[in-house]
């Protein structure tokens, strides 16, 4: 009998609100897949083209903060955007160790057509999306301040607020 009460209090993987972030990630994944390949794009590419829509002519390192991507992982799909002619990427004339990137009008167009396409409806949380969203945010950024050796102080702070 401890045996099993021991067992029923070790939480199970469905318990787990990372396993539960990380599995809805993978189901976002499949619903966006047609979409995306309507556009020839991957979700990376797709999100640093509206991330570019959002703020043009913003530097490689300022993108990556935004899309939480390393510099070496980014200039891959930055070169196969440039490639596919929806990104310009060019040396900042005021800093030559800067590389600027900014949507061409092709990539305009892209966004403009990817604009209706998206997950809100599919997601069925209805009034709950805002909602649900802001808490993802949160959590993002609680964990991303942990992290980063803020602890649970960051953690109280934020609560709090």
């Amino acid at each position: 009998m401890a045996a099993e009460t021991q067992d029923s209090e070790v939480p199970r993987l469905a318990d787990f609100l990372c396993f539960a972030i990380y599995s809805a990630n993978l189901a976002y994944g499949r619903a966006y897949k047609p979409i995306l390949d309507e556009l020839g794009l991957t979700y990376t590419q797709y999100i640093a083209i509206i991330a570019l829509s959002e703020e043009d002519n913003q530097s490689v390192g300022s993108l990556g903060e935004k899309l939480f991507l390393e510099s070496n992982t980014l200039t891959p799909i930055l070169k196969k955007l440039e490639s596919l002619g929806y990104i310009r990427r060019q040396r900042d004339p005021a800093d030559e160790r800067q590389v600027r990137v900014s949507l061409t009008p092709e990539g305009r167009r892209l966004r403009e057509k990817a604009l209706p396409m998206n997950l809100v409806a599919a997601a069925g949380l209805g009034a709950d999306f805002p909602v649900v969203q802001k808490a993802v945010v949160r959590l993002r950024s609680n964990l991303l301040k942990a992290a980063r050796g803020q602890g649970t102080r960051a953690v109280e702070v934020a609560e709090a607020e």
